[in-house]
């Protein structure tokens, strides 16, 4: 029952696509479909591509959508439970202690607890995103654990109870696909994958995102890093490096530097590590458009 796209004024994935896009994210039919159809049926949406496709984009701007904050929990190697549910402020319960002397003082109260990014969506899951982001840098015993926190979506503390959320919070994981996730978090969720997006659409998305950039720009720019993603990179340039690029070079050119120069000089931002720098600098007259308006 689609519940939660109708509160939003989002009836079909053609309404939430338009949405995007004034959002300022160009997303295409698929991605919207599958995002309409997570918010449609109250499950998670799972999103997967390499870095710098636009997954944690995507998850923002249809946060922006549905006017909703989004409340980020970062992955990493070792993460625990404690800093994706919640922690006792310990040194202040101390203090309390102290300054009670022989009186009664509560050093389990809510003045107490620090909220961490899924307890805090647990308290106001109408007005939160929750954003689990690039999952597979946790490993299988985190990744265990947040299954069972979307099970239910309740968490309990030993000292105070059980929370519950009234409803279940719009969630969107994503993940760069570094390990296989679970099967059983991927059948709990709406899958969607990523990929770069056309040459047509990402000059779209650089004209959107940069107001100084000229179209041929645009173009010459995204021919360019269509060129870089099929070397073996490190780090392939994604839509952000794009559009920095972009900008960037008109930057420089706007300053007197002619365009395949503007180009050269700023491929800092296009390239940011030192072995792919070194591996593409005797190949740069290939790739760095010759000329733009």
């Amino acid at each position: 029952m689609p519940v939660r796209a109708s509160i939003a004024g989002i009836g079909n994935p053609g309404s939430l696509q338009q949405a995007l896009i004034g959002a300022q994210y160009l997303a295409d039919e698929d991605l919207a479909t599958a995002a309409y159809l997570a918010l449609a049926l109250g499950k998670p949406l799972l999103l997967e591509g390499v870095p710098g496709v636009g997954k944690t984009e995507a998850a923002k701007a249809i946060g922006s959508v549905l006017a909703r904050q989004v409340i980020r929990l970062q992955c990493y190697e070792g993460i625990d439970a404690a800093a994706a549910l919640y922690e006792w402020n310990y040194p202040r319960q101390m203090l309390a202690i102290r300054q009670a002397g022989d009186s009664y003082v509560n050093i389990y109260g809510d003045e107490f607890l620090l909220s961490r990014p899924l307890l805090e969506a647990l308290r106001a899951p109408e007005q939160s995103l929750l954003l689990i982001d690039e999952i597979d840098r946790s490993d299988h015993e985190f990744e265990a654990f947040l299954l069972e926190f979307l099970s239910d979506f309740t968490i309990s503390i030993p000292e105070t109870g059980t929370i519950r959320a009234a409803r279940p919070p719009v969630v969107v994981l994503t993940s760069n696909r570094t390990r296989d996730l679970h099967e059983a978090l991927r059948r709990r969720c709406v899958y969607h994958w990523i990929d770069y997006p056309s040459p047509a659409l990402e000059a779209e998305i650089v004209m959107a995102r940069a107001s100084t950039v000229a179209r041929a720009t645009a173009d010459a720019v995204v021919t360019a890093v269509t060129a870089l993603r099929s070397e073996p990179l490190v780090k392939p340039p994604g839509i952000a490096e794009t559009v920095e690029w972009a900008e960037a070079a008109t930057l420089l050119n706007s300053q007197g530097a002619p365009w395949p120069e503007a180009f050269r000089k700023a491929i800092g931002v296009a390239l940011k590590d030192h072995d792919d720098l070194t591996y593409m600098e005797a190949r740069l007259d290939g790739v760095i458009p010759g000329a733009a308006a």
